[in-house]
């Protein structure tokens, strides 16, 4: 499917085409009222919000619909029926446009950013998907444990201190430290710092000028965004040093364990014997620490936000940790895929909170979507995956209740596919998803397991937006559980050890 992909996505039209080139009956795809000349459906709009200012507009002009702002007209989808066509690999394909393509200049032709006919996405994904196998995954877990006990001794502290913890750095800081050590052998340091590590600063910087450029009329950019692009252009520059300087110790060293890293380095394609020139491999590391702790800390942040405003929910989970992990200090890498509540908890987080809340597609060729609206090749909308995934006619009246036994096995099997899809649709969908799933299921467990989580009564769910979604100013109230699992101390020490000794001599398998 991925070779197929990359031939029949070559030359698609490229750069950004206002859906007037492309729907030929635009004009019956409803827009907001009070449209103004020249700047378009701009009263009233949220700049800070822009993904729930669409949302608000979805609900109130169905399934489909568009926006207009300076001179650029956009569609947007989140009908059921609609996203299910575009999910057909044959007729439609990834289209970089938005936030997506204003990240190219730090993360170029890595494997979110690139474009379909761009050759170093088809040989980057060959070279790397072995990372993601069962195998590499075992191997990634012993390390996942061991940042997580940096977590826990965090949190221990905060508890003994009696203050709260900041539930969203936390996170940032934990899933960091994960995909650095187990995808580049890289340690952040993160939870010896009082502040978020600059490479996050720089992150959500770049992140958040992305965003911004969507909302800036193209020519207007370098005068109303002068101070924000020079700040970007540094954000860059810091990223890009980082990343340097990991690579060059690891060549100086001359390799590593066979992490992600020694596979962009040393790696040939299986066919063509092709290697990822070293420009390549600078923007997949970016696109890696980027991608792979972002997404992750929101979809864990958005989890234990749920599980503290629902107490039954999570003392259902708990008591399935316990059950399926016993006493034993530290669970194997087998046991988490057994944690089947707990990860319905975190799949009802990602349904009502997708963290990467849209992708957009493209027509390979002149189609018409769900029957009903022509679309000439090059076409492309852009889905609302936090409404789709609210779909009433799917997911019921009361979409909005967070209820996790909507991902049940029998109700899983009686949705219509591509009603959810947190991590994008096709060939070009999330290629570390089964890591960030087992992460995060990990993580959620061992946390449960050790504390009873509170919300403060007076704190109001508010979701930030940098292209990524996170919730804002979430802390939570810890309280150590009173019945130990294992001998006192017994998992504590064993959680800072695992990551030198490894999940195999550290647990029971």
């Amino acid at each position: 499917m991925a070779e197929t992909t990359q031939a029949t996505g070559a030359g698609l039209p490229r750069g950004f085409r206002s859906a007037e080139q492309g729907w030929p009956e635009l004009h019956r795809i409803p827009h907001p009222p009070r449209r103004v000349p020249l700047l378009g459906d701009v009263l009233g709009a949220d700049r800070r919000r822009p993904l729930q200012d669409s949302m608000r507009y979805g609900r109130e002009l169905g399934p489909i619909f568009r926006r207009r702002a300076f001179g650029k007209e956009f569609v947007f989808v989140w009908g059921a029926p609609l996203v299910a066509d575009l999910a057909d690999e044959s007729r439609f394909a990834k289209h970089v446009g938005l936030g997506v393509a204003n990240l190219r200049p730090l993360a170029g032709d890595g494997l979110f950013t690139a474009y379909n006919h761009e050759p170093n996405w088809q040989l980057a994904h060959d070279v790397l998907a072995p990372g993601f196998s069962r195998e590499a995954m075992e191997g990634y877990h012993g390390m996942m444990l061991a940042v997580a006990g940096r977590l826990t001794d965090h949190w221990d502290r905060q508890l003994a201190a009696g203050r709260t913890v900041d539930v969203p750095g936390d996170m940032t800081r934990l899933t960091l430290e994960t995909i650095a050590r187990t995808g580049f052998g890289h340690d952040f340091g993160s939870f010896e710092r009082h502040r978020l590590h600059p490479f996050v600063t720089a992150m959500v910087g770049t992140l958040t000028y992305a965003q911004r450029l969507n909302s800036v009329p193209g020519p207007l950019a370098p005068l109303l965004l002068r101070t924000a692009a020079r700040r970007n252009a540094a954000d860059t520059a810091y990223l890009d040093r980082t990343v340097d300087e990991l690579v060059a110790a690891r060549r100086r060293s001359g390799g590593g364990d066979g992490d992600l890293l020694d596979r962009m380095l040393a790696t040939a394609h299986p066919v063509t014997g092709e290697r990822l020139s070293a420009e390549n491999v600078r923007k997949q590391v970016i696109t890696f620490l980027v991608a792979g702790h972002e997404t992750t800390s929101g979809a864990l942040s958005f989890a234990l936000y749920y599980l503290a405003r629902h107490p039954e929910v999570a003392a259902r989970a708990r008591a399935e940790v316990d059950r399926v992990w016993g006493d034993t200090p530290l669970p194997g890498y087998d046991r988490i895929a057994r944690l089947r509540y707990v990860r319905r908890v975190l799949d009802e987080s990602l349904r009502l909170w997708p963290t990467a809340p849209a992708f957009a597609r493209e027509a390979r060729q002149d189609t018409v979507l769900a029957g009903e609206h022509p679309m000439r090749r090059g076409a492309w909308a852009l889905v609302l995956t936090p409404l789709l995934h609210r779909e009433p006619e799917v997911w019921g009246e009361d979409a909005e209740r967070f209820d996790p036994d909507r991902f049940t096995a029998a109700a899983v099997r009686a949705r219509p596919p591509h009603t959810f899809k947190p991590f994008g649709t096709g060939a070009r969908a999330c290629i570390g998803r089964q890591f960030a799933l087992h992460e995060a299921t990990l993580v959620l467990g061992l946390l449960l397991r050790r504390y009873e989580l509170h919300a403060d009564p007076g704190y109001r769910l508010a979701v930030g937006e940098r292209l990524t979604l996170m919730p804002e100013g979430l802390r939570l109230r810890l309280e150590r559980r009173q019945r130990p699992v294992s001998t006192p101390g017994d998992d504590d020490a064993r959680l800072r050890r695992v990551g030198a000794t490894g999940p195999d001599r550290a647990t029971d398998v």
